[in-house]
């Protein structure tokens, strides 16, 4: 099972042939057994059966990793069992432990998932898998290959959460031993960890592998600046050593009057975290005052109110510095209180209480479902993003597009807010109505049209707060916005909106596709697309393999996009159906080809204005209904309609007019809006705006956006309207009102024209 050298991004084997090589292999088994034997120490909790199982699978993978070698020289054996050591802390069951020891066979070994499944069995195959990267398939950048392995990492971790636990246990060992590995992958591999890896152990609440990752992070992207820091805090450290043992020693005297038991110890921000506040408020690190702070444990969630009442008798608080987690605990199930007090010698010093149950899960964060196993207690933890997940791989095929929008919900400062019925919504800072919208079910997004919050109406893009009462009205016709994915802060509001935007699209541009296809048939002689039927599958398949489509619908969707030419397709079509020995239908052919000039065809595409995603009114022109249109298939964008005056329609004309489309408008268009651009030359007068919004809005137009150039001490100045009307006749109507007011010179219609 000796393994050939690979390149792998975290720590790589190396296979040595030397003439001590039987040596070196004996030195490596008498390595790993010792390694073997420290780790036994850290599994007896599981039951002896499974420390059986723990003991074949490090027989096997020891036997896999033979004659490999970490940067450091150490058998390569020695890190996976570190890898399950770190999980025997998190109390993790026997398949999970397995798991950990083999999590490099399959990328390193040669080792398949079916030889994993044979030997110990489905679910440690499946978690061996679900840590594998993807290697070995083909991607064009080295960020789709990390994209679509992480995707595959984390769809495996939102179905069984042990993946990532073993994958971050493999992180911090790597992390700890990066000092041996060469210096040009530091950045890179640090950058990683930081960027990614700590904030998912942030986010399932592992609180310890967050604080460590992002120290060993910082210590390797940032040396001296770490060094520096360190020196600093040592000093510090040093010179407070007397200040932080007196409020230990008045804390614990005064509950020792009380006759309260507490278990108080003392805690030290993390470097990074340090750095990070320097950063941020632009401070000098003598700057920073609350370095040092507490943690108390007590026995119950009362005994923490207590606690709070006598800390804050003891030391004066610092206004606006209390957060009760308690109450409303962390999206990932972290609970506390926080207060600051201003200790002696004025020095801030940040307290934090909480019972012991409530630390477990401080500290080990979704680890503690194993914890509390192993404890008797149950698991409460808030795994809601785990499913939501899933709920973005649904809604995204693409991995780098899913990767961007999972990265969005790894950094959990959150917010808290209410529904009307007093239930409590975690939401991410910064996040909007509509992200609550979606929060609350896909159905409630896709049909919001406003809001209030507090009591008062809210537009959809609105900011919420932490306290906010927010309800969300919707209507059955209203549809997701293109515009709110410039807004939105969820992934899985941002991946909800898209997928319903692409598939929207698809299905309106197939319904165009087949209306062109249509009419480009009928142009050939043929009177119908023909049936997906038996009958006519080898004519399909041909066609289909001609047009380079997997499907009949795919087909249809390139025609509507413009992918693809209706008329190139219908030609295909005809070719073949000669080649069957049939012939087009010569009464339709001549019909087609020689009908008279002002004669709509059968298969003109209606306009609507409800088919916005496969027809687009050009912005340059802004046909409205009752204008003289033409149609123009943009390659990729669908149907672009224009005013047949419109400059650039008669440009498409000339250069390209194979494209063009027939086109007319509805007889019942009128009842929808339709944009149009107008230009209106005013009097610069005291309330000449004023008058004109009026005479708008008298018109029954709505104002959607007004542009005005900076011509205040200029006698006449020009407005530029987009003004939503029903028809020419309502948009005429609208410049008539205009070109009544005495202060504007004039009012016209903004219209390309040569």
């Amino acid at each position: 099972m000796n393994a050939a050298f690979n390149s792998k991004s975290d720590d790589t084997p190396r296979t040595l042939s030397e003439p001590t090589l039987d040596e070196r292999l004996e030195i490596a088994a008498r390595v790993s057994a010792a390694h073997f034997e420290v780790m036994l120490d850290h599994i007896a909790y599981l039951p002896p059966e499974g420390q059986n199982l723990v003991h074949q699978a490090w027989q096997y993978a020891d036997k896999a990793h033979t004659n490999q070698w970490r940067s450091s020289g150490d058998p390569y054996i020695t890190h996976p069992i570190a890898v399950t050591t770190i999980c025997a802390h998190w109390k993790l069951d026997a398949s999970a432990l397995m798991a950990a020891l083999l999590h490099d066979a399959m990328e390193d070994c040669g080792i398949t998932k079916q030889d994993l499944a044979a030997k110990f069995g489905p679910v440690v195959a499946d978690l061996v898998d679900g840590l594998t990267k993807l290697d070995k398939l083909h991607f064009n950048t080295r960020e789709e290959n990390q994209a679509e392995s992480f995707r595959k990492m984390l769809l495996a971790m939102a179905k069984d959460i042990r993946v990532i636990l073993i994958k971050l246990a493999d992180r911090t060992h790597n992390m700890r031993t990066m000092g041996d590995m060469p210096r040009s992958k530091w950045g890179r591999i640090a950058s990683e960890t930081l960027e990614i890896y700590a904030p998912i152990a942030h986010r399932l609440g592992l609180n310890q592998t967050y604080r460590e990752l992002q120290d060993l992070s910082f210590r390797h992207l940032r040396p001296w600046r770490y060094e520096t820091l360190q020196k600093a805090l040592t000093k510090s450290r040093a010179r407070r050593r007397d200040l932080v043992q007196r409020v230990q020693q008045d804390i614990d005297a005064e509950f020792d009057r009380l006759s309260m038991p507490i278990r108080i110890a003392g805690r030290e921000n993390t470097l990074y975290s340090v750095y990070q506040k320097m950063l941020r408020h632009h401070l000098s690190f003598a700057q920073v005052t609350d370095i040092y702070g507490f943690r108390i444990i007590v026995p119950t969630t009362t005994d923490c109110y207590t606690t709070l009442g006598v800390l804050h008798q003891m030391y004066k608080p610092v206004p606006g510095k209390f957060k009760d987690h308690i109450a409303i605990a962390k999206s990932n199930g972290y609970q506390s209180l926080h207060t600051t007090l201003v200790g002696p010698s004025g020095v801030s010093i940040e307290f934090q209480i909480r019972t012991e149950a409530m630390h477990i899960v401080a500290e080990a964060g979704i680890a503690a479902h194993w914890l509390y196993k192993a404890q008797g207690g149950q698991d409460t933890l808030n795994t809601k993003w785990l499913q939501s997940l899933l709920d973005i791989q649904t809604e995204t095929n693409d991995a780098t597009e899913f990767w961007d929008n999972v990265k969005v919900d790894l950094f959990p400062d959150s917010i808290y807010v209410f529904t009307p019925k007093s239930k409590i919504m975690a939401m991410t800072r910064g996040a909007t109505v509509i992200d609550f919208a979606y929060a609350i079910h896909s159905n409630v997004g896709h049909h919001a049209v406003s809001s209030f919050i507090n009591g008062e109406p809210a537009s959809l893009r609105t900011e919420l707060k932490s306290g906010d009462v927010v309800q969300i009205v919707t209507d059955e016709n209203a549809n997701p916005n293109p515009v709110w994915l410039g807004f939105v802060k969820t992934g899985r509001a941002r991946s909800k909106i898209r997928n319903y935007l692409k598939t929207a699209a698809h299905s309106e541009s197939m319904v165009l596709g087949e209306t062109l296809l249509t009419q480009a048939l009928r142009e050939e002689g043929i009177a119908a697309i023909p049936d997906n039927e038996e009958a006519n599958q080898a004519l399909w398949a041909e066609v289909l393999l001609k047009a380079k489509s997997k499907s009949r619908e795919d087909l249809l969707t390139d025609i509507g996009m413009g992918h693809q030419a209706a008329g190139w397709v219908a030609r295909h079509f005809m070719a073949q159906l000669v080649s069957q020995g049939q012939r087009p239908n010569a009464v339709l052919l001549s019909q087609e080809r020689f009908s008279s000039a002002g004669k709509i065809s059968q298969s003109t595409v209606v306009l609507d204005g409800s088919n916005n995603s496969s027809v687009r009114y050009a912005p340059c022109c802004r046909p409205v209904p009752g204008d003289p249109v033409m149609a123009y298939l943009g390659r990729g964008d669908g149907l672009q309609v224009h005013h047949a005056q419109c400059v650039n329609a008669k440009r498409l004309q000339a250069t390209d007019s194979e494209r063009l489309v027939p086109v007319e408008w509805a007889e019942d268009g009128n009842q929808k809006l339709y944009d149009s651009g107008v230009s209106v030359t005013i009097h610069n007068q005291k309330g000449v705006l004023a008058r004109v919004a009026t005479e708008l809005s008298n018109a029954n137009v709505d104002i959607r956006r007004l542009e005005m150039d900076d011509e205040a001490a200029m006698q006449t100045m020009e407005l530029r309207f987009i003004l939503s009307v029903h028809d020419q006749q309502h948009l005429e109507a609208a410049l008539r009102a205009l070109r009544r007011i005495t202060t504007v010179v004039r009012a016209n219609r903004i219209l390309p024209t040569e």
